[in-house]
């Protein structure tokens, strides 16, 4: 090793905490690896440099003479790199958090829980960014994505699943049909020229096949370039539609809309998709708060 060479630097974060906490164990703890791989990491010090660093007494560990001059350097280092990690964690804390969210999710689920969400995590600058195209491995200048998506998903995210996705028909008690529908199996939308969105298509197919139905045949009646239109053309009386059930909760709960068939899950996820190692801890308390959301409809 030349004069100005770093020494082996995972071999350094191990000797500084076990000079600082006077124990292999404890080291190996803040470290979370093993009582042997800081023993090993420390032998390699010591042949890196060529003498040891620390002495056995009894049965602890007291630095040599080298040991004291490298723990003066290392632990400054370490407490400045530890103090600029903070700081530069305190601003990202106090940036905007930019989180993307289709349209439809915007509207129709997130928007109007943002004064519960606001309420339960204060300290969360949340800023909603529309996406509308499909989404890629990168996330741009997200923070995080929300989104209804099924595996596998691009090896660029860190995915948290916040809850299973479960989608049924809804229809309005002001549809003309309704009558005829009313108390009849769900076999009874075969026949029927039922409400679809071009962004789901599969929606109805996987429905069907939930319910053990013919899934073949399309959609017969108008289709909406987006659910947010869809569900608003059901809520208007035009026909049966199909949605995620906690988009369409709070139009259950008045009565604006009634889900007589009920939901069935698909193989989808509502996710909340983050770079990968971001290590941005709003994000865990987001996806916690969603997750709490979404269990309770």
């Amino acid at each position: 090793m030349s004069g100005r060479e770093l020494p082996p630097l995972n071999a350094l974060r191990a000797f500084e905490a076990v000079a600082r906490l006077h124990s292999v164990g404890r080291a190996a703890a803040e470290l979370h690896v093993t009582h042997g791989a800081v023993s090993r990491q420390l032998r390699l010090l010591d042949e890196a440099l060529g003498r040891p660093l620390f002495s056995r007494q009894g049965r602890g560990l007291v630095l040599t003479a080298a040991g004291e001059q490298l723990h003066t350097g290392a632990g400054l280092a370490f407490e400045q790199l530890r103090d600029s990690w903070a700081a530069l964690r305190e601003h990202n804390a106090q940036a905007p958090f930019v989180l993307g969210c289709a349209s439809s999710l915007l509207a129709r689920w997130l928007i109007p829980r943002l004064d519960r969400l606001a309420h339960d995590l204060p300290g969360l600058r949340l800023h909603l960014s529309a996406q509308e195209s499909s989404p890629t491995a990168e996330l741009g200048r997200l923070d995080a994505l929300l989104l209804l998506s099924a595996p596998p998903w691009p090896t660029g995210w860190q995915v948290d699943t916040l809850a299973p996705e479960r989608i049924g028909p809804v229809v309005s008690p002001r549809y003309g049909g309704w009558p005829r529908l009313q108390g009849q199996p769900p076999g009874c939308l075969l026949d029927e020229p039922v409400l679809h969105t071009t962004s789901r298509p599969q929606a109805w197919p996987d429905w069907l096949r939930c319910m053990d139905l013919p899934p073949s045949r399309p959609p017969g009646g108008a289709g909406f370039p987006h659910l947010y239109h869809l569900l608003e053309a059901a809520i208007a009386g035009l026909g049966v539609a199909i949605a995620p059930a906690p988009l369409v909760a709070d139009d259950l709960a008045t009565g604006r809309l009634l889900a007589p068939w009920g939901f069935q899950p698909t193989t989808g996820h509502w996710i909340l998709a983050t770079p990968q190692r971001s290590g941005d801890r709003r994000a865990v308390a987001l996806a916690r708060w969603l997750r709490q959301e979404l269990a309770g409809g």
